[in-house]
């Protein structure tokens, strides 16, 4: 029950640290204003309008009852008393009570005036809405009733505006002040998540400058030198790499030359295979290893991309359902590589290709199916692997080195999407992949 509490309840809650901490300190200062302003409310203002309501019906309770017991000259008391109390009186005989009920049940003024008119007189009609400063209350009297016309002021007190207006805006002032210091705290935090955000995608990142608190300057120190470490490694793998391919070329080179000179054509045959192998094997390597280019990201139309890249096939058997206008921002030739790699596998082991492009509300979604003999559910995750091959039940082992979906995968993932296999509608294989926007 209370693990089922405490998860709704979070649920509730916000999920950014911006809004989090601007409820640590708006909360304390929303709660204090509501008591404040409740005990206000209860001990002065309604126990004062309460005195000041009670005085007014007395008043009228002694006015009508002085009138009552004249026998002389009742319209000069009539004029006296309005003078002393500052409110209008008349008598209107020979007239009924209104019928309509005026009253507010949610107002304390009407609540307070109802209840100390009901302990005294019986019949009574009150409308507190029509005037703006004053209030029409009727009393009945004989044949007739008492018609006073009474100042608002004199069963409400004003400095509750007042009150009100001074409690209100030192809370509103703070929660300003709070809102700019959060702002400003959190701004670092929010630049930090970018930089690291951009960086996984396998953008440049400019020069990062850590601001903010000292934990938050320190997570930005740590992170810094991290990229810089990664940085210096791709460099000097990339340094490696193409020293290797240097270095081997020229030996290769040499050998292709002293086979030409064999005069056994099989053992010649032979040998120029396995040159030839090494050769597509260190050329599908260092493009491998070369996935992550210096290339800048760029905005480009991934449709037309795609389009452009099925018809330099010329191949009738490949379909596609792409939308139009999807847009992403990323290193247009590696993601023309990568394509390009998933398209070449898939002709190469069926005879049916389906290419389709969609939009999400977070990832562009592409979907490459084929009716070839497709790959098990337990090789998955390990056809990623560089170099891996499965059985020759999907060709010739001497096709390929086992890179191309390493470097599809390893582009994808550079620029924050992920790819996914699964079987296509023709029992084929599907490779699903999300760009993120």
């Amino acid at each position: 029950m209370f693990y089922g509490l405490s998860k709704f309840i979070k649920n509730l809650l916000p999920k950014q640290l911006f809004y989090r901490a601007l409820l640590i300190v708006a909360t304390p200062i929303i709660l204090l204003q509501i008591t404040i302003s409740i005990v206000f409310f209860d001990s002065l203002w309604i126990k004062t309008n309460k005195g000041m309501t009670r005085a007014l019906v007395g008043e009228i309770k002694f006015f009508i009852d002085a009138y009552d017991n004249e026998k002389y000259s009742k319209d000069s008391l009539t004029k006296l008393f309005s003078k002393a109390h500052k409110l209008k009186v008349k008598y209107i005989p020979n007239k009924i009570l209104p019928k309509d009920d005026q009253e507010r049940w949610f107002s304390p003024m009407d609540r307070t005036l109802r209840r100390e008119l009901k302990s005294h007189f019986k019949n009574y009609w009150f409308d507190t809405t029509s005037r703006q400063n004053s209030i029409n209350l009727k009393i009945k009297y004989l044949n007739g009733y008492f018609n006073f016309i009474v100042p608002k002021d004199r069963v409400t007190n004003s400095s509750a505006r007042i009150f009100a207006l001074w409690i209100t805006l030192p809370a509103f002032l703070l929660i300003i002040i709070a809102l700019i210091f959060l702002k400003n705290q959190t701004r670092p935090i929010i630049n930090l998540a970018r930089a690291s955000a951009k960086f996984g995608r396998g953008e440049n990142v400019d020069e990062f400058r850590p601001s903010g608190a000292l934990e938050i300057r320190q997570a930005g120190y740590e992170f810094d030198k991290m990229r810089k470490r990664i940085m210096r490694h791709l460099n000097q793998r990339s340094e490696m790499l193409s020293g290797i391919s240097h270095d081997l070329r020229t030996p290769l080179t040499r050998m292709k030359l002293k086979l030409a000179f064999i005069k056994d054509e099989e053992i010649s045959k032979k040998l120029s295979e396995d040159v030839l192998e090494m050769e597509k094997m260190l050329n599908e390597y260092l493009q491998f290893a070369s996935s992550r280019s210096s290339e800048k990201n760029e905005k480009f139309n991934l449709s037309d991309l795609i389009l452009n890249i099925i018809n330099k096939y010329e191949n009738k058997n490949i379909t596609s359902e792409l939308t139009e206008e999807i847009f992403m921002n990323g290193r247009k030739n590696l993601i023309t590589r990568c394509i390009n790699n998933l398209i070449d596998n898939s002709i190469k082991y069926a005879n049916k290709v389906n290419i389709q492009l969609s939009k999400s509300n977070n990832n562009n979604i592409l979907i490459i199916d084929d009716n070839g003999p497709g790959i098990e559910q337990k090789e998955y995750e390990n056809v990623f692997k560089p170099f891996y091959k499965i059985d020759k039940s999907r060709g010739d082992s001497k096709s390929s080195v086992g890179l191309g979906l390493s470097i599809a995968s390893d582009i994808i993932r550079s620029h924050g999407g992920n790819i996914m296999l699964d079987t296509s509608p023709d029992k084929g294989l599907r490779v699903k992949i999300f760009f993120p926007f």
